[in-house]
């Protein structure tokens, strides 16, 4: 057995001079934490923990308004680094005090979720993370719901075949450089048959209706609003869909669709969907719309729609990498999104917008943020 390390100690005064984006320690009653590595991904951006820096934000974690869950605690412990030395000397404290009241009276106090992840412990985890998870986590059976949910800040290995690994991965900026070039020849194609005048919606009745080239851009607009409705349809009820206890398979493609992006929310490398997998979705809904509608009008929606798919994977991205500034829409879609994340598993499914969470009663409740 190892001998136990003492932790390291550090003055009041020591604490207090780490309080720049590039080194910014926080207090939790006598633990000193370094969150250096957490600003960027703070959802209620860098300035609230920095205006914070070097003094206990004990209250802040407690609330109120709101009171940080328990994963947000769990994942607080991967940045402790030692106690703080409670007979320190009366300058120090006194000038730390002083700094703290300052502090007060010039920061908007509104908090934000300090929402971090836990670490994970190798030798008791249910599963084993030096091997690949993909396997291994439908083996957990009624424990999968819980710990899938129990975030960690590590990336993951799915695959042990080197090609099936890389093929789950992608940069941010393929989605758009795959996506976008078709997005601006659909749009030039339908637009130019459009103006043929050669659209007409029920053309085999009595009452066709000419569609104008004009009318594109409402077409366009009415796809990307399409989008969101399949957005929320998708992550509500396929990638939270609670895969039966019993059943191995179901968890594994539970696992593999979304799960783990939920135990490793901060994987940088699995925030986008990977064109490939990605283009069996878009195709499918190409095929749907081009059953359903006269071949440039059902174009038209669908390039609207996968704009609005580009638009998505890149605020998803941003939401968990970004630092929005405060009051803009952005900075309140991240703290929505990282409560869902951390909080609110069951509600909150809107990521580019919040608007199908109302008329289906997932949103989560404003008294949370």
């Amino acid at each position: 057995m190892s001998p136990l390390v003492s932790p390291r100690v550090f003055s009041e005064m020591e604490v207090a001079r780490h309080s720049t984006k590039y080194s910014c320690w926080v207090l939790l009653g006598t633990k000193v934490y370094d969150v250096t590595g957490f600003l960027r991904m703070h959802p209620g951006g860098e300035a609230l923990i920095l205006h914070r820096s070097g003094s206990d934000i004990s209250l802040e974690m407690e609330g109120p308004p709101h009171r940080h869950s328990e994963n947000a605690r769990r994942w607080m412990e991967q940045y402790y680094i030692g106690e703080l030395h409670t007979d320190s000397t009366a300058d120090e404290t006194q000038t730390v005090r002083e700094r703290r009241k300052t502090q007060e009276h010039t920061v908007d106090e509104e908090p934000s979720p300090l929402s971090k992840c836990s670490q994970v412990d190798l030798d008791t985890d249910l599963v084993d993370w030096r091997k690949p998870l993909a396997w291994q986590v439908g083996h957990l059976g009624e424990k999968y719901d819980t710990w899938v949910h129990q975030p960690v800040d590590r990336p993951i290995r799915l695959f042990g075949n080197e090609f099936l690994e890389a093929s789950t991965k992608t940069s941010w900026y393929m989605v758009p450089a795959v996506w976008m070039p078709l997005v601006f020849y659909l749009s030039w194609y339908c637009y130019t048959t459009l103006a043929l005048g050669t659209t007409r919606l029920f053309a085999s009745t009595d009452y066709s209706v000419l569609v104008h080239k004009y009318s594109f851009p409402l077409i366009f607009i009415m796809g990307m609003v399409m989008w969101t409705f399949i957005e929320y349809c998708i992550h509500r009820f396929v990638f939270h869909m609670r895969p039966p206890a019993h059943n191995y398979y179901l968890i594994t493609i539970h696992f593999l669709l979304h799960g783990q992006h939920h135990k490793s929310p901060y994987d940088g490398s699995r925030l986008v969907f990977p064109p490939g997998l990605a283009s069996v979705v878009v195709g499918s809904f190409y095929l749907l719309l081009t059953k359903a509608f006269p071949e440039t009008l059902a174009v038209s929606l669908f390039v609207g729609g996968l704009f609005g798919y580009v638009v998505y994977d890149m605020i998803h991205y941003y939401l968990h990498y970004g630092s929005p500034q405060r009051n803009t829409y952005l900075y309140s879609l991240k703290a929505y999104h990282v409560k869902h994340h951390f909080e609110h598993q069951r509600a909150g499914f809107g990521i580019s917008t919040t608007l199908w969470d109302h008329p289906f009663n997932t949103v989560i409740p404003e008294q949370t943020f």
